[in-house]
């Protein structure tokens, strides 16, 4: 009678539960642009430029996705979206030294994320960029048409 029970209960939980995939696509990526609210749970300075992550359209495969944006340097690549994890390979960024040290960490943050792969989150209007070390939050910014 136990077991019945645990079974029943169990059938029914598992009613409850969707296997609907949620994760983040390219396609939901694409023509969106994002600025840097938080990294690590601490507010980002306010700079003299937009600190942004930006999503191009999508190239000749759907999981496919221009990636581009600055921090103190510019960057730009081709990534992929693979089970919510964007990943880019050879990612292209100018060189310069800053004169902010957070400028040049978040640099070397969003590099070493994006080229080891980091997980994507977009809930409404926050994209979140998250790896096992690394947290970095965006708000969208409105493009207008």
């Amino acid at each position: 009678m136990k077991k019945g029970i645990a079974l029943l209960c169990a059938l029914l939980l598992a009613g409850c539960v969707t296997d609907k995939d949620t994760s983040v696509t390219a396609e939901k990526l694409q023509q969106q642009r994002f600025v840097l609210e938080t990294a690590n749970g601490e507010p980002v300075k306010a700079s003299d430029k937009p600190l942004e992550l930006a999503f191009g359209d999508k190239t000749t495969a759907l999981e496919h996705v221009q990636v581009s944006g600055s921090m103190c340097n510019r960057f730009t690549g081709s990534g992929k979206m693979s089970a919510g994890e964007l990943k880019v390979k050879d990612m292209a960024m100018t060189r310069m030294m800053c004169s902010d040290p957070q400028l040049n960490t978040l640099d070397h943050t969003i590099s070493a994320m994006l080229s080891a792969g980091a997980q994507v989150d977009l809930t409404g209007d926050q994209l979140t960029l998250a790896t096992a070390n690394q947290t970095l939050t965006f708000k969208r910014v409105n493009q207008a048409s």
